[in-house]
């Protein structure tokens, strides 16, 4: 089974993105092929300064890194170092309906939230079809909020194929368990477009000035609570083993506590979380050359399997 995905390098990764996407990527990185890119050319769409792109482009590499991803069972890279899958979108954007862009729900969301709109957000799409048939890729870990764009590509490939033959493997999503369930420090899901985000690797003293601001609700504090429709309680459960988690239920249920109490808990346990991998990222981070070399490697290694589906679509519509 061959496993892709890519995540944006639009800012610096924080919980959501670990817990929603990058922790299942290193659970599937050991399946037969795994391909996991740096999508910095999607993150043109909205980035445009070019050291603030190039920038969060190595620190989402040393982030993936040290969190896990193992460049042994995986092949890493940034997507702009493998041409030929622009070289396929042209191909694609040739079969693509107008009206199938239209529908996207993505791109009226991303404009309603005041993203300009360019012809690149538009067919953002296109470009995530060519990033996922490249490499003949079985299964896509996605979010419930891209699954659209999965079929979307299933309809491209379908077409392409119903045309000029047999080209395009179908994928298929794999939507991530938990990509719709880590609250942010408003309550509300963590993202960065909603600027209530806790990073990964935040520095000590703004993640617990972060982790200590984070909105609770104003009942007295002797009332019993229940934990579970909690948004603190559901970021101490990301952290926690069970008897942790069940050692914290007990104290909302009893009732008679502070939120302070719970806050300090969770600090403690996302900082012995993140431990190792802040060690791991540190080591990382004083010898870039070879991180480099890594997502160079990487690089290569795709630039080899998207050649030869590319050679194959060019040949199927005469371009070759």
């Amino acid at each position: 089974m061959r496993v892709l995905s890519g995540i944006q390098p639009t800012g610096r990764f924080h919980w959501g993105n670990y817990f929603g996407a990058i922790q299942q990527y290193i659970d599937l990185q050991h399946e037969e092929k795994s391909y996991y890119f740096i999508a910095n050319l999607h993150s043109l769409t909205t980035i445009h300064q070019p050291g603030e792109l190039s920038e969060l482009t190595l620190h989402a590499a040393l982030d993936l890194l040290a969190l896990g991803l193992d460049p042994t069972q995986a092949i890493l890279f940034i997507q702009s170092d493998v041409p030929e899958v622009s070289e396929l979108c042209w191909l694609l954007m040739t079969q693509t309906p107008m009206g199938l862009l239209e529908r996207c729900v993505s791109y009226k969301d991303k404009v309603e939230k005041g993203i300009s709109s360019n012809s690149g957000l538009f067919t953002y799409p296109v470009l995530m079809s060519a990033d996922i048939l490249a490499y003949d890729s079985d299964v896509v870990p996605v979010g419930q909020d891209q699954v659209q764009h999965i079929e979307v590509c299933r309809d491209i490939a379908g077409s392409f194929n119903h045309r000029y033959g047999e080209v395009f493997v179908l994928p298929k999503p794999k939507v991530l368990e938990s990509s719709a369930k880590v609250p942010g420090t408003d309550g509300e899901k963590m993202s960065k477009s909603y600027g209530n985000t806790i990073e990964i690797f935040e520095e000590p003293g703004k993640l617990k000035k972060k982790i200590m601001r984070i909105a609770t609700d104003s009942r007295p504090m002797e009332e019993p609570k229940d934990p579970e429709g909690d948004h603190l309680f559901q970021l101490f459960s990301l952290f926690a083993n069970h008897q942790q988690k069940s050692e914290v239920a007990k104290i909302y249920q009893a009732g008679g506590f502070g939120y302070g109490e719970i806050k300090k808990r969770l600090l403690e346990a996302s900082t012995d979380y993140f431990s190792d991998a802040r060690k791991r990222r540190e080591t990382l981070a004083s010898d870039t050359h070879t991180v480099r070399q890594i997502l160079a490697d990487g690089a290569a290694k795709a630039r080899e399997k998207a050649g030869e589906v590319l050679l194959r679509a060019q040949k199927a519509c005469g371009v070759k």
